[in-house]
């Protein structure tokens, strides 16, 4: 078992990540909030199918009251109503500021759950237990929150878990789509701020059903413990903490377009990846090779192409909503280098003449 040691302003707190984590949960709890009197879990219908029972029995030998809440599957999850449902049930069910949720799931749940933790009662806390690759970057660094129709994540709040418990075998459960989409987070982290990691990942990562559970490991931590050195300088997004939007201007542009569910978060933050570093080339003289890079992850399975039905003046309308950009110019994370990022503010007509090109 690893630990990480997150490092907010706000808090700190732990990420346990390995096989057989999620036994120490009992003990976990027991030991550093035994004062807590109900416990909430929130997963979604497929996880909770897979999941729920062995999480239940392992928080039911702390001897409080445990119980679930199910979400619909993935950003469908997302929505003021769901989230109104959690609040009236877990009014409805006797919680109070003694109480504590359980976050089991994907990125949505985490989201979800991590709002009504931030919200109920003013702020209750809630553990987040990720059973998604795409999960090492949303369960990490305390930004919980439901979308608009308007725009990705725009309610919400930054809320730290008490901990993280990140148990490897969940992973063995994934469809391979999900992969995909936890494993464009996995490009971002390397591409904004370690060289040497991006080529590991180029080297070793040729099948991502064939990722062994060292190499899960790996490149899991190596993620985790980026996302933590930019958290720990800015915990609410005034600066750094931008950098780890990367290829998110565009993609979730894409994502909101296409409608929240209908295209997964990570296949559309990749497109927007391989926008950000033609931008990059273009912008910045990033020198780099696009075309290996577009030739790897299409042999991943990827499509590196914006949906035909997508036209790029809506993306633009899209784009000018995105939480980044404060003016009528869209603003993008570009890259001087692998491992330098950059705040950039660009132009609609450049942006429409590198969509041009590059799609």
């Amino acid at each position: 078992m690893e630990s990480i040691d997150i490092k907010t302003p706000s808090k700190e707190y732990p990420v346990f990540l390995g096989n057989h984590v999620m036994e120490q949960l009992p003990l976990f709890l027991e030991k550093n909030h035994s004062d807590i009197t109900k416990i909430l879990i929130i997963s979604d219908e497929k996880v909770a199918s897979i999941h729920l029972r062995t999480v239940k029995e392992l928080a039911e030998k702390t001897g409080k009251q445990v119980l679930e809440y199910i979400l619909p599957e993935g950003e469908h999850a997302k929505t003021f109503d769901v989230f109104y449902q959690c609040q009236s049930f877990a009014l409805a069910s006797g919680l109070n500021r003694k109480s504590m949720i359980l976050a089991l799931g994907g990125g949505a749940v985490g989201d979800v759950a991590g709002f009504v933790a931030a919200t109920f009662m003013r702020g209750i806390p809630f553990i987040q237990l990720p059973t998604t690759l795409l999960a090492h970057d949303s369960a990490v660094g305390g930004k919980v929150a439901i979308n608009h129709p308007e725009g990705k994540n725009m309610i919400g709040a930054f809320h730290q878990p008490e901990a993280v418990f990140y148990e490897l075998s969940f992973l063995h459960t994934l469809p391979i789509k999900e992969l995909r989409s936890g494993f464009a987070e996995v490009i971002k982290h390397a591409l904004i701020q370690d060289p040497d990691f991006y080529k590991w990942l180029l080297t070793e990562i040729q099948d991502l059903q064939a990722i062994t559970d060292e190499q899960y490991l790996y490149m899991i931590k190596r993620g985790i413990e980026i996302k933590a050195s930019i958290v720990k300088e800015d915990e609410k997004e005034n600066g750094v903490r931008a950098y780890l939007n990367f290829g998110h201007t565009l993609g979730h542009a894409v994502e909101g377009l296409m409608g929240y569910g209908n295209f997964t978060h990570g296949e559309a933050v990749l497109i927007g990846c391989v926008y950000a570093l033609k931008l990059s080339q273009y912008k910045e003289g990033l020198n780099f090779d696009l075309v290996e890079f577009m030739e790897w992850v299409q042999s991943l399975g990827y499509s590196i192409n914006i949906p035909k039905q997508l036209d790029h003046t809506s993306l633009i309308q899209k784009m000018k909503k995105d939480k980044k950009t404060i003016s009528d110019t869209i603003t993008f994370v570009l890259l001087n280098e692998i491992g330098s990022p950059i705040l950039a503010e660009i132009n609609d007509e450049i942006i429409l003449n590198q969509l041009e090109v590059i799609f």
